[in-house]
């Protein structure tokens, strides 16, 4: 019975979900869990990643079984071990288009211990930081933050604005305006300028 509960929760999540243990504990006891998730890996249904970390793997006919992003092991990994997450400043602008430099190691800053997680072929380092850096994790806007910190105080010109403008909805926008508060002096003006360029 849990097994089938386990199993029709994975597949309503859709391909490429990831998933930890931690995640299906309101449906059965941890060793239940542990049991019927290794049970559905043996069956081939979901995919063993890492210790305690599967997933509903996506399907290319091409290429078979396709490798998850970085991203979601990341959130994975932050809702086992509850810690927040933040990209770090090169991700954040990579995922902005503000630069084209792709990570070698995807890095993400948080609350928890510094730590290395080896995920099939992918290397994913998580870094302690500081309240400071962890200023609107888990938003949009806190990838803002993160990009303004990678591009630097005197780099920022108008096309940066106006794609970091076009990259928020007013919600976020809102939020922007909120959290700049809690940032160093130099990004002020430029919030503003984002803020405003709408």
């Amino acid at each position: 019975m849990i097994t089938s509960n386990i199993k029709q929760r994975i597949i309503g999540k859709g391909r490429g979900a990831i998933f930890a243990p931690t995640d299906f504990l309101d449906i059965g006891s941890r060793a239940s869990v542990d049991q019927a998730l290794s049970r559905l890996a043996d069956q081939g249904v979901i995919r063993r990643l890492a210790r305690g970390l599967y997933d509903y793997p996506k399907k290319s006919p091409r290429f078979g079984f396709l490798s998850p992003s970085a991203d979601d092991i990341a959130k994975a990994v932050a809702r086992k071990y509850g810690p927040i997450l933040q990209p770090s400043p090169s991700m954040a602008a990579n995922q902005l288009g503000l630069s084209t430099q792709v990570p070698s190691k995807p890095t993400y800053m948080t609350y928890g211990p510094t730590r290395t997680k080896k995920v099939g072929r992918q290397v994913i380092q998580f870094r302690k930081a500081s309240p400071k850096t962890l200023v609107s994790a888990g938003h949009k806007t806190g990838v803002i933050f993160q990009a303004l910190r990678y591009v630097g105080k005197d780099r920022v010109d108008s096309q940066i604005v106006d794609r970091l403008s076009r990259a928020l909805d007013d919600n976020d926008l809102k939020l922007l305006e909120k959290q700049s508060r809690h940032l160093p002096a130099w990004m002020h003006p430029i919030v503003r300028q984002i803020v405003e360029h709408k």
